[in-house]
């Protein structure tokens, strides 16, 4: 028996390198993910809809190219240099999307970045099934197999410390810090993530003359794909008989080969359902963002941003790993709940829709503070009385006529006509007898567009038309300013606290502007008209102001779509129950995986099981841009409900499930040397 004191060969010093290389590679990683679908949605212009396809065909690439770098290292550059060139494409990709966010670089942001995300992607998928590899080539076995544990629980630890502080940092740069006269700064909070790409390289490449590095020994998933096409193509050829479809490739191939992959086809099987889990998991990028981002974020004095919820699910990685070891699987072993490895996972899954039925539960709860968006099939109406007197609105709808009084300086809004591309609406409106609008009077046709706000607000002699944008503010509140005055003035909003400038626009101007939230004074020229008046988060406002025949101002604040009122942390007991079902899922399966797989198709293996993370992010594209739903609460529930069948079909498969266990001593050795996909969840 070989010996294994460790304390024969020192640790090897090139380690460090490789673990600060990874620290700085999930740092980049996670922080350019955390904001990028706030950054598709706000600053590309994407609808929610278009900024989640993108950011899970972004995702499933990155799952997608451990296939390619996989055999790009084991077929030919080998793991160093496939680390190195790729890590090149990564960093280029990193900085890209950081200088295409700089508004006064004038890049075409779209073309730009979508460029920089499949660089990203490429660099990213490719350096993931090598860098972890390359850090247990650098010890010897079986003298340090000790030290390599020591490794992997360093390297997994990097990984989840990397995430974890990007996770939180990033959404501060984006939202704290203003760039280029804007209230945010994207290029910044991409620009960090970029150099930390590049210091990785430098870090990784330091450490050369101090690597190990292996010949490149042929690629396994290559010989793996040629067997069975091999046996495939017999078998439609051939119509002898044998115990397996496989058997018939052996004129080809080794029989060990060909054992080893019906071995691992046997687990592969079971991979199938497992593309679903991951749909629902990596929504907390995309979907729960977007929820977090339609909820109030102040806790005290501080603001927990809408990104910045995705920090919970690496900090309670940290927490339920040990947790789950020592207390609740113990307790459900006992309870008879759990006999398999299997069985986790099948409580994994139900955990995460149980997760997803929280979420559809929280956006349900979510609505009321969604105004009344525009529908296809639908147009609105929304009359705004610029006058300080009542004003009587008559129209014919659906051959009834209604009749409607407008305040002084209040509104009208009808948000449900029906319409099909336009809508004629006859309407005659008049003002109050023995006030200063008693000669004013409108008789005309309102032309009103499907999926439209249609706006107008009532002047002196004449209706103004415009369209409204009711949808509901992100990351501040959303104002317009509508001003019937005898001459154009100047509008200041000013902070209430320093009494600074946020804002100053001509009274003319009647487009919608973007304001952070807070308390404000209002001035209209020199005049205060309006003093400590709070602008709620989430909240849509128009200001209808008149001005006196003697000069003064008079104003009426309208919020026209609600302000966030469901604080953010209702949201913690659903990305609490997802990071439990990541545990019994991600973490079982991929012990499961390794264990059952035989010790020659395990790289095999690794790069399947990441990609049914692509697959997964896949399902979530088709059913988005499906459009099969028209509100969000019930995507979230067919998200539920489709994980609880594809628990059962899953449930139906493990119980059929015949263990393997390994005796040959290669298998032990190869199952000690596991530790890496156990320790490297955050990885997947």
């Amino acid at each position: 028996m070989a010996d294994r004191n460790t304390g024969k060969l020192p640790y090897p010093k090139a380690v460090g390198f490789i673990v600060t290389n990874e620290f700085c590679e999930r740092f980049s990683y996670y922080g350019m993910r955390t904001i990028l679908s706030l950054y598709l949605r706000d600053k590309l212009g994407y609808g929610d809809d278009n900024a989640t396809v993108i950011y899970h065909v972004f995702t499933m690439f990155a799952y997608f190219f451990p296939l390619l770098g996989a055999m790009i290292a084991d077929g030919w550059l080998g793991r160093f240099r496939t680390i190195f060139y790729l890590s090149l494409v990564y960093a280029t990709g990193s900085v890209l999307i950081s200088v295409a966010a700089m508004p006064p670089v004038q890049l075409p942001q779209l073309e730009f970045t979508i460029i920089a995300l499949f660089l990203i992607a490429f660099g990213t998928g490719g350096i993931k099934p090598c860098v972890s590899a390359f850090g247990g080539d650098q010890f010897k076995l079986p003298e340090q197999e000790r030290y390599l544990g020591y490794f992997f629980s360093l390297f997994y630890f990097a990984i989840n410390a990397g995430s974890l502080i990007s996770t939180f940092l990033t959404p501060i740069l984006r939202a704290d810090v203003h760039c280029f006269g804007e209230n945010d700064c994207y290029s910044l909070a991409f620009g960090v993530p970029g150099v930390l790409m590049i210091v990785s390289i430098i870090f990784f490449v330091a450490g050369k003359r101090l690597y190990v590095t292996k010949t490149p020994t042929g690629n396994v998933l290559a010989k793996v794909s040629k067997c069975i096409g091999h046996a495939i193509v017999k078998s439609c050829k051939s119509k002898d008989k044998r115990e397996h479809w496989l058997d018939r490739a052996d004129d080809k191939f080794d029989t060990n080969l060909i054992e080893d992959i019906k071995a691992l086809l046997r687990v592969l099987v079971l991979f199938i359902p497992l593309p679903v889990f991951w749909a629902l998991f990596d929504q907390q990028g995309s979907r729960w963002t977007f929820q977090a981002d339609r909820m109030e974020q102040d806790i005290g004095s501080w603001t927990l941003k809408a990104d910045q919820m995705q920090v919970l699910n690496p900090l309670l990685i940290l927490v339920f790993i040990p947790l789950f070891e020592v207390a609740i699987y113990p307790f459900l072993t006992w309870c008879k709940l759990i006999k398999k490895p299997l069985h986790k996972m099948i409580w994994g899954g139900i955990l995460a829709a149980f997760a997803f039925v929280i979420s559809g539960i929280v956006e349900l709860q979510l609505l009321p503070t969604y105004g009344t968006p525009v529908a296809e099939g639908l147009a609105q109406l929304r009359l705004y009385n610029g006058q300080n007197c009542n004003y009587t609105l008559n129209f014919t709808l659906d051959n009834k006529t209604e009749s409607f009084m407008i305040g002084p300086l209040g509104y009208y809004e009808k948000l449900d006509i029906s319409a099909h591309d336009f809508v004629e609406l006859p309407y005659s409106l008049r003002g109050e007898r023995n006030s200063d609008c008693e000669n004013s009077e409108f008789n005309g046709t309102f032309d009103l567009k499907e999926n439209i706000a249609n706006s107008f607000f009532v002047l002196n002699e004449s209706l103004r038309g415009f369209e409204d944008n009711n949808d509901k503010a992100i990351d501040g509140v959303n104002i317009r300013f509508l001003s019937n005055v005898i001459s154009p003035v100047s509008i200041n909003i000013e902070s209430n606290k320093g009494n600074k400038t946020k804002m100053a626009l001509n009274s003319s101007n009647m487009s919608q502007i973007h304001l952070s939230k807070g308390t404000y004074n209002i001035l209209v020229g020199d005049v205060e008209v309006l003093t400590g008046y709070s602008l709620k988060a989430g909240a849509v406002y128009t200001f209808n102001l008149y001005e006196t025949n003697n000069g003064s101002y008079l104003i009426n604040p309208i919020m026209i779509t609600p302000a966030n009122s469901v604080h953010i942390l209702w949201l913690v007991p659903q990305y609490v129950v997802m990071t439990m079902g990541e545990v019994m899922f991600s973490v079982t399966g991929l012990e499961f995986s390794f264990t059952q797989a035989p010790a020659t198709m395990k790289s095999v293996l690794t790069s399947v099981w990441l990609l049914t993370v692509a697959f997964g992010n896949l399902i979530v594209v088709l059913i988005v841009e499906g459009k099969f739903l028209d509100a969000q609460w019930k995507e979230f529930f067919l998200f539920a409900g489709l994980m609880m069948l594809d628990m059962f079909i899953f449930t139906s498969m493990a119980f059929r499930y015949k263990y393997v266990e390994y005796k040959s001593s290669t298998e032990e050795l190869a199952v000690e040397e596991i530790k890496l996909p156990d320790k490297q969840i955050k990885e997947t």
